[in-house]
């Protein structure tokens, strides 16, 4: 039996979403530990490769549990197609090296995560893809890097780390004036709080390594679009260099759904009562929050997100020195790159996760040596808050 009702409220689809239950009749999804598949016959197994038969054939590139796992993203994310990976990048790569051929070209925003970036501006370029950075919080920066080969846009919104928010509308638009696709990846606004596909973006890529398990457990990915986009470009790229996810990893997330929206609800009221309280502490710079009044693109939040977010960036007075010793005063708080944990987590970007850009770079990103960005968990948030203010103290 399958269940696969597309009316429900995202709630309800992140529990029976996808559903895909076996001749046991099983209340859990079930976890297929399979490498193939058998065939009643020959003549099965051939036309189950013609696809003239429908079913599984060998689970690189389709198998029952991921299966369930990618119609239940579908179902919360509005798409019509998706397919699942082994974890984050492995979705970027695929998404953007699928998309785009030797003389295309590619226009990114800036402020990417780092291993993103380097695909950007480092990878495809070996392969004849030329790529162009531009602040994408302007769109006439998109606008004046457009060529007449560009094929792609790609951006992430709000941005890694400093929570910059782009105009997703905007940037589809344009991407649709000359027949160009535009990436978004979502992960920091979850796929609860930000719709880039009802925006107009093409394609939406996770990590789902992040809030989708939101407990520090496995790896994995996803990239969702329309169905004909999936079967022409991303279907033949997958199903021969085999980023797949792995079955059980697939089951894991598919856990970790079923509670997204307690947790992140519950990680975005605290992490805006904590940023609230930075935003009063004289020995922070500067704190930026997609909740806040004072965010700089304030009024794009209001458009296009219906949420704040998890996680805050913040400059810490007194530079490297200062922010180090912020961090190891913490208790509850634990220093890790990872982010959208149950766990709060707090990370230097500098010395970490943009570690490999230059100090001028890191500077246009407004990535400073007092930077950090603080992933919001499921602990008290007043117990959150007596931590963070005895940091405080303790650096000081």
């Amino acid at each position: 039996m399958s269940s696969n009702k597309r009316n429900w409220k995202p709630q309800t689809a992140l529990v029976h979403g996808g559903t895909l239950r076996s001749q046991f009749g099983e209340t859990s999804e079930a976890m297929y530990l399979t490498q193939g598949y058998v065939y009643e016959t020959a003549q099965a197994a051939e036309a189950r490769f013609k696809g003239e038969e429908p079913g599984f054939i060998y689970s690189r590139y389709a198998n029952p549990t991921v299966d369930m796992f990618e119609k239940r993203m579908c179902a919360l994310e509005g798409a019509e197609d998706a397919r699942a990976t082994a974890s984050g990048m492995a979705a970027v790569t695929a998404a953007l090296l699928c998309s785009v051929k030797a003389g295309d070209h590619i226009v990114a925003a800036r402020a990417l995560f780092g291993s993103c970036r380097w695909v950007v501006e480092t990878l495809a370029p070996r392969y004849g893809i030329e790529a162009t950075l531009v602040d994408g919080t302007d769109i006439a920066n998109w606008e004046k890097a457009v060529r007449p080969n560009t094929k792609l846009f790609f951006l992430e919104s709000p941005t890694n780390p400093t929570l910059e928010v782009v105009d997703i509308a905007a940037v589809a638009a344009l991407a649709n004036s000359i027949g160009a696709r535009l990436v978004v990846d979502n992960v920091f606004a979850t796929p609860l709080q930000q719709k880039p596909l009802q925006l107009g973006a093409h394609i939406v890529v996770y990590s789902a390594t992040k809030h989708i398990d939101g407990q520090g457990r496995c790896l994995g990915g996803v990239v969702l679009s329309d169905k004909k986009w999936i079967d022409e470009n991303l279907h033949d790229y997958f199903r021969h260099t085999g980023p797949s996810l792995s079955p059980f990893n697939a089951w894991t997330l598919l856990k970790g759904l079923e509670t997204l929206p307690l947790r992140v609800r519950q990680q975005t009221e605290s992490a805006g009562r904590i940023a609230d309280f930075l935003a009063g502490q004289p020995q922070i710079d500067r704190v930026i929050y997609p909740g806040r009044a004072d965010h700089p693109q304030a009024d794009i939040v209001k458009k296009q997100m219906s949420g704040g977010s998890t996680l805050i960036c913040v400059d810490v007075k007194g530079g490297k020195q200062a922010a180090f010793a912020l961090q190891n005063a913490l208790d509850i708080v634990l220093i890790s790159n990872n982010l959208g944990d149950a766990k709060s987590l707090i990370t230097h970007p500098a010395t970490t996760t943009h570690k490999n850009l230059s100090d001028e770079a890191r500077a246009e990103l407004g990535i400073g040596p007092g930077t950090l960005r603080l992933s919001v968990g499921l602990e008290d948030t007043d117990d959150l808050l007596e931590d963070v203010a005895q940091a405080l103290k303790a650096a000081k």
